[in-house]
């Protein structure tokens, strides 16, 4: 009898090893460290900001090509273009709802809490609150004119994302429209959204400078004394962002898709690190993008809903707009009423939606808002200026927060979200690639065959 031969299993494909987590272990060091330089050292502190500003320009350098790759691919790979529109649809109406809902919540916080009680205005903080209006906010009509950009090239090069958005949906839409003549663009596309998303994974190994930079410089220049005079109000403004966040989204998110905020949370915790040490929602943007179509998000869905909320979703700039009105109001003493304070924050609803992409938005849009509707509050402005980059962060974390669980909604309304493969990436199945940022495996572009014509047999 012949000996038997051993059968070995064949061997497991080796696990390509994550080394990004050392990345962010790196970035929570800088924090802290930038945070310390910052109150041992504030003079030296502040002239760090360019790190930080220069690593925030690199993402940004990164977010038009991203969004309009995206956008092509998804609109150009469904076969109907009444689907999109319903996507945009029940997004820009969402938008509008949760904004109302932030301003309401802020509105009764503010109420309640009167921060501004007792304060004392000087002519320097006069002088600063007037310094702050911008002229780069725009009314509603210009600001729909500005989306439109001067040429083809101009809305990558312009900074705009709105501008970007409108150019990559009519390149979208044109490419549905070709059918198979237009598949080889769309290959090419892909293949750009492949190496953009490969430089993006390499600029993001600059973080912990940019981190240490940024978190640096506000700490030198605000310092502990501002954080002490404005506990009050930054505190109220932190518990209202907490609660709105794990609250109110929390609840709709368990209700309309079944899932837990925490895990969802959990599942973006990189982006929000990154967003903590960098005072900017943008510096996420491209990675919300690409973690939620590895989610089970179609690429419609977050093409749309994404970009369009960094615009129009701002939940966190709305709460920061009505508590500090509020207090602002308190400290000049001259409280509002209930009757006086709705308009006025209707108005900065609007507003806001006009400095869309200006930089520090927050402030700017309040201080323009109230040169327009309230002009004898801009006074009071300057009372918020030292501590406006802490409360930037906490603006930031709740907007990325609020277009995170919104892409989620409208996936789960318009039933563009795959649910299986959304609990396996949640559960820890299906984990994120932070090589390439995006899941090299899934096929993107859908192969449209091409038409027939009845009759013709080919000889």
């Amino acid at each position: 009898m012949a000996a038997s031969t051993p059968v070995t299993a064949p061997a497991a494909p080796r696990v390509k090893r994550d080394r990004t987590h050392y990345l962010y272990i790196a970035v929570i060091a800088a924090v802290v460290l930038g945070i310390a330089v910052g109150l041992i050292w504030p003079d030296a502190a502040v002239q760090l900001k360019p790190l930080g500003t220069g690593f925030v320009n690199l993402i940004k350098m990164m977010i038009s090509p991203i969004i309009f790759c995206t956008i092509v691919l998804g609109i150009g790979s469904v076969r109907k273009a009444a689907k999109v529109g319903a996507v945009g649809g029940i997004a820009l109406g969402y938008f509008l709802v949760m904004s109302l809902v932030a301003l309401a919540i802020g509105l009764v916080v503010g109420n309640v809490l009167h921060p501004g009680d007792g304060l004392h205005l000087t002519n320097a903080l006069k002088a600063t609150g007037h310094a702050q209006v911008s002229s780069d906010a725009l009314p509603p009509v210009d600001f729909v004119l500005s989306i439109i950009p001067t040429s083809f090239v101009s809305a990558f090069t312009g900074g705009q994302v709105l501008q970007t958005l409108l150019v990559a949906l009519l390149a979208g839409f044109a490419l549905q429209a070709m059918g198979s003549v237009g598949q080889p663009v769309l290959r090419g596309i892909e293949h750009i959204q492949r190496l953009v998303f490969r430089i993006l994974s390499m600029v993001m190994w600059a973080a912990p400078v940019g981190a240490f930079g940024a978190i640096a410089a506000v700490t030198g220049s605000a310092g502990l004394d501002a954080l002490k005079s404005l506990a009050v109000l930054m505190l109220g403004f932190y518990v209202t962002c907490v609660l709105f966040v794990f609250v109110v989204l929390g609840a709709i998110l368990r209700v309309v898709a079944g899932l837990n905020v925490f895990s969802l949370f959990k599942y973006l915790a990189r982006e929000f690190l990154l967003i903590l040490s960098t005072s900017s929602s943008e510096s996420a943007l491209p990675r919300l993008i690409a973690k939620m179509e590895h989610l089970g998000v179609s690429k419609p869905v977050v093409g749309i809903t994404v970009p369009t909320g960094y615009s129009f979703n701002l939940d966190g700039t709305m709460i920061y707009m009505t508590m500090a009105s509020l207090y602002i109001a308190d400290a000049l003493g001259t409280p509002m009423s209930v009757g006086e304070q709705i308009p006025l924050l209707l108005f900065l609803l609007l507003a806001s939606k006009g400095a869309a992409g200006v930089s520090g938005a927050g402030l700017a849009t309040l201080a323009g808002g109230l040169q327009s509707h309230k002009p004898a509050l801009v006074d009071g402005v300057g009372l918020i200026v030292g501590i406006d980059r802490f409360m930037s962060e906490a603006r930031a974390l709740t907007n990325f927060a609020g277009n995170a669980v919104a892409t989620v909604l409208v996936g789960t309304w318009t039933k563009e979200i795959d649910k299986e493969r959304v609990r396996r990436v949640l559960s820890g199945e299906l984990p994120f690639d932070e090589t390439t940022l995006m899941d090299e495996g899934r096929e993107t572009v859908a192969e449209v065959p091409e038409p027939r014509e009845e009759g013709l047999v080919k000889a």
